[in-house]
């Protein structure tokens, strides 16, 4: 063979020259001539054309082994079968090799390995041609079934979404926010957050309104739209969010209770201002363990004081907001009095200056003697004297430092050294609120972001910048942390969620349909527009370092907002103090029911625990879990750092709430008919965008510790959990992508580089429906690991009507032994009246498309010597011609029972590869595949080829490693030598054995056959019916019915040909005369002479030859590698002639004598590996 290279050139057979449709010997189908590189071309048939001429095959179709046509030329017609691929019907001295006679038949599309490294420089990589039942679902806490719902959208939903949007956020860090980022881009973070939650709110209500929504609110809609595996992962990252957001409300509370209502109630008290930080820290983390205590008892009591409590919390949150508005607009005519010191622009603490000690020093006025009294008055040290100053005290003027004097001095005395830039600067006042009327806008537009330990500095007071920098000694306003806009993102976006309340409460509303929409969406439109005129509010009407200031030590320790406040800070301090009090106690009671009804879903099985709770249905487990959680929180300490979490947990699942609408809207799903018809997939898609950028641009390694938190519990669920056919849209999303990458691999065939065995294992079911060599499934998933199609196939004898129930048994033990063998695929059950057929048909119909197996993995028919029966070894020698005519590759296992299992991995050993013959690669392949699995990973490999005499052994040895070497494979390699020997003695009497047994068993099932025959003939002979054909099935096991097909070309193709044979043949009636004269032919052995005759048979030459080659090869190959643990070795191709059927077998023995494990390979006849990357 010049080259392996082949073309598809499609042809009709009409098209031929000298053929007629009419002709009984060809298919009039449309076919493909397959021309290969070599001297021959191959016509092989369409198994399923839509132009076949008639309906009618013979009844032995199924069981012809050889798919030929007739092929003229030159006035002479010639066989041309696609599995034998050989032009000539008699030995040829070309192709006489003493020592491969076994594979002599197809030398010319499996060359002998030597010829093929002799043209390895030419080696190129060849490409080839549910159910829609809704389960109900009893989630969240029991209703009482005499109480309808009554609630409306106000009551219903709007307020709960305000409570639960309006927070902590908005009363201690939005001016801080705006602050640092400035008017501008802090207006540009609420944007992006309210635009994110407000697509969001569109996607859920589209969600909402497409069915009825229980309690579960964004877990069930996720769940049932996306299915368990996310609706469960995301349904625990909502559930850690709300725990999160209950944690980060009490810190909010204890930092209001610490910072602005009781300071002197702080515990840990740091003497040193670098331990006032870790100080307080300490402090929330005792007093939020012991809030956190309190709620969750208050909880645990009863949620009923919870939802009594709701109401007054709420008008907390909105007396507080009324109040900064009315405080805005009041300081446009008087603004309130709240000065802040200055150091040259630096700010100063304001904790510990009384009023008019923000200088260096201070003038006393003596007014009396001082051994009288220590009446004095105090003059600034910028005042001037009085006109009216009377100049007789004028002698008793003193001048004393201050406080900040000795904060910045060595000492108190006027002398002391001095910090620089004290000395080189002076103080000012300036008012921390100037309010609306100021102008102070134009200043606090811009950012300014501080690093941790910066002093705040107002930009357009003059000072001078030589001196070190500020020690932290000093009573400046330091920053606490280092800012940026990405960590202004993550700390604000708590802020707007908040917006699944009314969701939540779907159950509870007279129309949840309508009120979940217009309520949702109007609350984000109340908030934003709140949070947007606050940003603008604040720039306005504060000063920028009082904005930067995030715990108000420039305007003495209140809290800034509170500054801003009408009539009195203590409004906002009191009403934000409650009002996170009470979003903590929601977050609460909320998040233990979702953690509930995630349980009660049974889809995570260690979390079935919290899905029981009191006798009133309150989760009282989940409350234990949920408060633990929260502790974790709270020991963080720092709202800063909790913020950040919870933004995580709850973008990733507002981004799953929008992919949800996206997919359902773009699937078309039938059920996806929302009433909220104000959306489109753009915006959820638009809504999911923002969702994944803000979670990068906030926190990247919070981002990645919470899609990895998702995806465990993802895998998880898919893994563990139990199964649930909810009709999510991601079912829907699977089916449209498999749609899609069929209908993509359709257009070509597969490219070498990506040949990979999708494999189709043939497995047997004995009476009790028991799998006989279950070790086939092992080695199948050894083999792919996890990887590709796998589909497991079974044949069940007889009529599909009456068989149906046992084909589903059947199938549920494949299942449940695919299971217990991790095998991943698909299982497929025929129902046919022969195996054979059935096999047969799995073969060609198995598969869609493009994924369709191209390797079929069969057991070895172990007893097939001793069987009387000859059907198992028949259908094997019939299943390796009809893989072999479809171009799949075949598999063989022999002694499968002493395979490894998974259990049992080999710890040492070798793979022994003997390669006889090149028939693509599969070879090479199969054991690099194999080592691939742990049971095989410590194997060696090892690759013997065969020089015959003519060969250069040494080179060929060399040639060997090259091409292992360019294909990446490392193995030893040998070269094993073949001397021309004399046919042996054993060998010649092995084969007389043989063909001597062969003919006795025909003999013997002949005469039973005969018998029968009798008795039909005697029944019928009255009746003078048609009776059945010669080549029909009920025949097959018959020599003759072998012999008559085995003339007849074509009949196994069901089309228009063998349609003719059909009805030629079944005019034919059985007589007496016939029967006798058909038997006079066909049963040559049927008298005792024929016995004598048998007894003194020679055997025949070609038989003699293949023994030979058997016998020399199993001799060397038992040599080299009787210690192997896994031997493979080419597999001969069944014999043209079908009469030497049973001597192929008694081949295939001999072959493989002596050896433990085997696998017999026979290619697809196309190439599966390639040297070029």
């Amino acid at each position: 063979m010049a080259s392996v290279r082949f073309t598809v050139t499609p042809t009709k057979a009409e098209d031929l020259p000298g053929l007629s449709d009419t002709s009984p010997d060809i298919s009039s189908r449309s076919g493909a001539r397959v021309r290969f590189g070599s001297r021959e071309s191959v016509n092989r048939s369409d198994p399923l054309s839509e132009g076949s001429g008639g309906g009618t095959t013979t009844a032995g179709g199924a069981e012809t082994p050889d798919y030929s046509n007739v092929e003229q030329a030159d006035g002479n017609s010639k066989i041309s079968s696609v599995y034998i691929n050989n032009t000539h019907g008699v030995d040829d001295d070309d192709f006489y090799d003493r020592n491969l006679a076994l594979f002599e038949e197809e030398m010319d599309t499996r060359p002998k390995v030597s010829s093929l490294l002799n043209r390895l420089a030419n080696y190129t990589n060849l490409t080839q041609g549910a159910r829609e039942h809704e389960e109900a679902e009893s989630i969240g806490e029991k209703k009482k079934a005499s109480k309808s719902p009554q609630m409306g959208t106000f009551m219903g939903v709007y307020l709960p979404c305000l409570q639960n949007i309006f927070g902590v956020i908005l009363f201690l860090r939005l001016t801080w926010v705006v602050g640092s980022a400035g008017v501008l881009q802090a207006l540009c973070i609420v944007f992006i957050c309210c635009c994110c939650t407000l697509l969001t709110a569109i996607s859920m209500s589209a969600i909402a309104t497409n069915g009825v929504v229980p309690a579960g609110g964004a877990y069930f809609m996720i769940s049932r739209s996306l299915g368990p595996e996310f609706g469960g992962a995301v349904g625990l990252c909502f559930y850690l969010g709300t725990t999160f957001a209950g944690a980060m409300y009490i810190l909010g509370a204890i930092e209001i209770l610490l910072m602005y209502i009781a300071p002197k109630a702080a515990i840990f008290v740091s003497k040193h201002p670098e331990g006032e930080g870790a100080a307080m820290l300490n402090n929330m983390r005792v007093y939020g363990s012991i809030c956190l205590l309190l709620m969750s008892l208050l909880i645990f009591v009863g949620v009923k004081y919870v939802n009594k409590l709701a109401s007054i919390f709420l008008a907390c949150v909105i007396v507080s907001i009324v109040s900064i508005y009315i405080g805005a607009l009041v300081s446009a005519f008087k603004p309130p009095h709240f000065p802040v010191c200055m150091l040259g622009n630096r700010t100063i603490n304001g904790h510990e200056i009384d009023e008019n000690q923000c200088a260096k020093t201070i003038l006393l006025q003596i007014k009396e003697p001082v051994e009288r009294g220590d009446n004095v008055t105090l003059i600034n040290e910028t005042s001037t004297m009085s006109p009216t100053f009377d100049p007789s005290l004028a002698t008793d003027l003193v001048e004393k430092t201050t406080y900040l004097w000795k904060q910045f001095c060595q000492g108190p005395e006027i002398n002391a050294t001095c910090d620089q830039y004290f000395l080189s600067n002076n103080f000012s006042e300036i008012e921390g609120i100037p309010g609306l009327a100021s102008g102070i806008i134009s200043e606090n537009l811009w950012s300014s972001y501080p690093s941790r330990g910066d002093v705040l500095e107002k930009g357009s007071l003059i000072s001078t910048h030589d001196a070190h920098p500020a020690s932290t000694q000093q009573p400046y306003v330091f920053a606490d942390i280092t800012t940026s806009f990405t960590l202004l993102v993550g700390i604000f976006f708590p802020s707007v969620t908040g917006i699944m309340a009314g969701s939540n409460r779907s159950g509870d509303l007279k129309d949840a349909q309508r009120s979940i929409p217009i309520g949702t969406i109007l609350a984000i439109l109340t908030t934003s527009i709140v949070y947007l005129s606050s940003v603008v509010l604040f720039g306005t009407c504060i000063e920028g370092v009082v904005l930067r200031d995030k715990f108000g030590d420039s305007v003495k320790g209140n809290l800034v907002v509170g500054t801003l406040a009408w009539p009195t800070p203590w409004v906002i301090v009191i009403g934000s103090f409650f009002s996170t009090c009470g979003a903590g106690l929601q977050s609460l009671t909320g998040a233990p029911r979702l953690l509930q009804a995630i349980a009660k879903d049974n889809i995570i099985p260690f979390l079935r625990v919290f899905g029981h709770g009191k006798a009133n249905g309150e989760p009282t487990w989940a409350l234990l879990l949920t408060a633990l959680i929260a502790e974790l929180g709270i020991l963080i300490a720092s709202l800063d750092l909790v913020a950040p979490i919870l933004t995580m947990f709850f973008l990733m699942c507002y981004l799953f709430v929008n992919l949800a609408c996206g997919l359902q809207t773009l699937l078309r799903t039938p059920n996806w008919r929302p009433r909220f018809s104000y959306y489109h997939w753009t915006l959820s898609f638009l809504g999911m965008t923002i969702c994944l950028a803000l979670m990068f641009i906030s926190s990247w390694y919070y981002a990645i510790v919470a899609m990895v938190i998702a995806g465990m519990i993802y895998k998880y669920i898919e893994y563990h959990g139990a199964e649930k056919e909810w009709g999510d849209g991601i079912r829907g999303l699977s089916l449209s992508a498999a749609r899609y990458a069929l209908l993509r691999l359709e257009e070509g065939p597969p490219h070498t580089k990506n040949w990979r065995p999708q494999v189709l294992v043939l497995l047997k079911l004995d009476e009790d429906a028991h799998v006989k060599s279950p070790r086939l499934l092992t080695f199948a998933n050894q083999l792919k690991a996890g990887k590709g199609l796998t589909i497991v196939g079974t044949v069940v004898s007889g009529n599909f009507l009456q068989s149906y129930g046992e084909a589903l048994a059947a199938e549920q033990t494949l299942k449940h032994l695919m299971d217990k063998e991790r095998v991943k695929g698909f299982c497929q059950c025929i129902v046919a009246q022969k195996p054979r057929e059935g096999i047969s048909h799995m073969i060609q119909s198995s598969g869609l498309g493009g994924m369709k197996p191209n390797t079929v993995v069969m057991g070895w028919p172990h007893a097939w010597r001793q069987s009387e029966d000859p059907q198992s070894w028949k259908t094997f020698i019939n299943t390796v011609r009809v893989t072999t005519a479809a171009h799949l590759a075949l598999l063989v296992p022999k002694n499968i029972s002493l395979f490894p299992s998974n259990s049992e991995p080999c710890t040492e050993g070798y793979i022994d590869v003997w390669w006889i013959v090149h028939d693509g690669g599969m070879l090479m392949l199969l054991p690099f595949l194999l080592r691939q699995h742990k049971v095989w990973r410590k194997c060696g490999m090892r690759i013997f080829t065969v020089a015959q005499m003519e060969d250069n052994s040494i080179q060929m040895k060399k040639d060997l490693a090259t091409f292992l070497y360019h294909l990446r494979i490392e193995a030893e390699v040998e070269v094993v030598e073949m001397h021309d020997s004399d046919i042996s003695a054993y060998t010649y009497e092995r084969t007389l054995m043989m063909e001597q047994r062969s003919q006795m068993l025909r003999q013997m099932r002949l005469s039973k056959s005969d018998r029968e025959r009798e008795a039909q003939l005697v029944k019928d002979r009255n009746s003078m019916l048609r009776l059945t054909s010669i080549g029909s099935d009920d025949d097959d096991d018959t020599d003759g019915g072998e012999r008559d097909r085995a003339t007849s070309a074509g009949s196994g193709g069901g089309g228009g040909g063998g349609s003719a044979e059909h009805h030629r043949r079944v005019q034919m009636t059985w007589t007496k005369e016939k029967t006798s004269q058909y038997r006079a032919t066909h049963s040559g052995c049927s008298t005792p002479e024929g016995f004598r005759d048998m007894l003194s048979i020679r055997p025949d030459h070609s038989n003699v030859r293949r023994m030979h080659t058997a016998v020399k090869l199993n001799e060397v190959i038992v040599n080299k590698s009787h210690d192997a643990r896994l031997v493979l070795l080419n597999m001969p191709g069944p014999p043209r002639n079908t009469e030497g059927d049973e001597n192929y077998m008694e081949f295939l023995e001999v072959l493989t004598e002596g050896l433990e494990r085997v696998l017999l390979v026979r290619g697809g006849g196309s190439e599966v590996i390639t040297i070029y990357s």
